[in-house]
């Protein structure tokens, strides 16, 4: 499996502005495989939730902490997210990232992911967008304040494990983000996770 944990941070009275999209750089070698995984629409977590989509295009699991402002308090929104595998686009696999809280707000959104080639040293990128998430009438989207996903290792279940690659590069595996936010300001971050 492969655990992806990210915190955001800074903005107005510490609240980051809403994210409007993300590129996660990943390293060469680093896979997942969707033989046998199933596919799910957008329009049917949209219209039904993750009960829209079988199991079988479940990919993983995890969570996100929002931040949504009500009149001059700053509430935290816990989020419940699903990873399910989507169409393919233009031979690019996708994936139907579905987020649901429930408090303070009842509030459902999908972000759509394509996982495209990438230059070294890394070997593929996700681009994902993420459409605004609505508050309350007068009040600015929801802010993401933190996001931790994992795929694959789903009980019982070998489709959609993730591959590691077979060498180690000097200084551990490269990681690298970039993030666009809805004021139009930018941020980006790079890691190295050791050799095992």
């Amino acid at each position: 499996a492969f655990t992806l944990s990210l915190r955001f941070a800074g903005g107005v009275e510490r609240v980051p502005a809403p994210l409007s999209a993300m590129v996660l750089r990943l390293p060469a070698g680093l896979s997942i495989d969707l033989g046998g995984v199933g596919i799910c629409q957008a329009s049917r977590l949209r219209s039904r939730g993750a009960a829209g989509c079988s199991a079988a295009s479940l990919l993983g699991r995890g969570r996100a902490l929002l931040e949504v402002h009500a009149g001059s308090q700053t509430l935290p929104e816990e989020v419940t997210v699903a990873v399910f595998r989507g169409p393919s686009r233009a031979g690019d696999p996708t994936f139907e990232i579905f987020g649901h809280g429930e408090t303070p707000l009842d509030e459902s959104s999908v972000s759509t992911a394509v996982l495209q080639a990438d230059r070294a040293p890394f070997g593929s990128k996700l681009v994902v967008s993420v459409p605004p998430i609505p508050t309350l009438v007068y009040e600015p989207d929801a802010s993401f304040s933190s996001l931790s996903l994992t795929i694959g290792a789903l009980a019982g279940r070998s489709r959609g494990a993730v591959s590691v690659p077979r060498s180690c590069p000097a200084g551990g595996f490269p990681f690298a983000a970039a993030f666009t936010f809805a004021d139009h300001s930018r941020a980006s971050a790079a890691a190295r996770v050791r050799c095992p």
